[in-house]
Formats: structure tokens, C-alpha cells, sequence
């Protein structure tokens, strides 16, 4: 079953952003709504997992207009700080963190084991937007 919680991120250049998301971590286009001035409505991005279920994220090209460009801010505005970050369980952790730095996410917090279960990294996106990716899967460790 698809998780209900669906991380929403908006991008400068929010074209590119997807073609590098799907690059650097594996995500596949979904639906993509271009706006009128060259960037993106709406898109969703997803993440197949037969095992585990899917993932998505949505995104958009960041405006200050309307209403929830008002609530939203992106990283070069905050200092390069981000208030959220979005965790991806992923099997073959050791492999996708390769993928993510060959393709030139900045690591901030290398792979390592946690005391908690699994393995973690955690590196930022091209607009600095956090994203996290690990092992442990909080579902299957009867976390929730």
C-alpha cells in the first residue's frame, strides 16, 4: 500500500530538479503539469518498490504567489538550513548513496550504521533542499 504522508518540496528550477531527483535517487516521472511560465505546477515523482510499497514526492517551481508561496521557503533564503527531510527506505543502501554522489548530491552526514537499526546517509539536493535515505525501516522494526 502507498504511504498516505507525501513529502511537497518547491524548486527554483524545478525542471531540472526533476530530471536530476530521477537521476540521483531512482524516482520515475508521474504526473508532470507544466505552469505558464516555463516551470512546473505540480509533479509527482515515485519511487517503486514491489516489496515495500511505493514512494512519491511532489514538487513545483517555487513563486512567491499565492497562497502557499507565502508558507514556503528554500534553502539559499534560510542559510542553507531546510525544516524538513524527507526518509526514503531503500534496500540496497550502500549502492544508492554511490548513485546520489555520482550524480553530485553533496553527503552532509555519510552512510554509517545506526545504533538503532540499518544504515543512514543524508546529502542535499542541487538547491540544497535535505534528503535522507536509509535501511532501517521503521515499519518492518515495529517502530510505529
Amino acid at each position: 500500500m502507498p504511504a498516505t504522508m507525501i513529502p511537497c518540496l518547491r524548486y527554483d528550477d524545478a525542471p531540472a530538479a526533476i530530471d536530476w531527483l530521477c537521476r540521483a535517487f531512482g524516482f520515475e516521472r508521474g504526473l508532470i503539469v507544466p505552469n505558464d511560465s516555463g516551470g512546473i505546477a505540480h509533479a509527482q515523482l515515485v519511487m517503486r518498490d514491489a516489496a515495500r510499497g511505493d514512494a512519491m514526492v511532489m514538487l513545483g517551481s517555487a513563486t512567491p504567489q499565492g497562497e502557499f508561496g507565502r508558507f514556503t521557503a528554500q534553502p539559499h533564503e534560510t542559510g542553507g538550513r531546510s525544516t524538513q527531510c524527507p526518509y526514503i527506505v531503500i534496500d540496497a543502501i550502500d549502492t544508492h548513496c554511490e548513485r546520489a554522489a555520482a550524480a553530485g548530491a553533496e553527503m552532509v552526514m555519510p552512510i554509517a550504521d545506526q545504533d538503532y537499526g540499518g544504515r543512514v546517509y543524508t546529502c542535499k539536493d542541487p538547491e540544497g533542499h535535505l534528503w535522507c535515505f536509509g535501511s532501517y525501516d521503521p515499519w518492518a522494526e515495529g517502530g510505529a
